[in-house]
């Protein structure tokens, strides 16, 4: 199954989520969990991070929720809201 995780940030969180970067970076990289897509959610002018974004593949919304709870984001109380959804893919036309 497939699940999305949106995240925003705290108002005011640049530094806090420049501060955890390398370290969320190293442990998505080492995680056992399958991302199919992430990256940081922008505020309107296109460049300034608010928040975060995955496509993940879990056997249960479990393993996502404790996922998501070992990420150094998390842990750094960046999040402000996060939302974590069962996600039906139906179309993926890259080719």
């Amino acid at each position: 199954m497939h699940y999305v995780i949106h995240c925003l940030d705290h108002a005011g969180a640049v530094q806090k989520r420049l501060d955890n970067y390398e370290a969320h970076k190293a442990y998505l990289a080492s995680a056992r969990m399958k991302a199919v897509i992430s990256g940081p959610l922008l505020a309107d002018d296109e460049e300034t991070m608010i928040g975060s974004c995955f496509i993940v593949e879990a056997a249960s919304l479990a393993e996502v929720e404790a996922f998501n709870r070992a990420d150094p984001f998390f842990m750094a109380d960046l999040w402000a809201t996060i939302s974590i959804r069962p996600f039906n893919k139906r179309v993926d036309n890259r080719t």
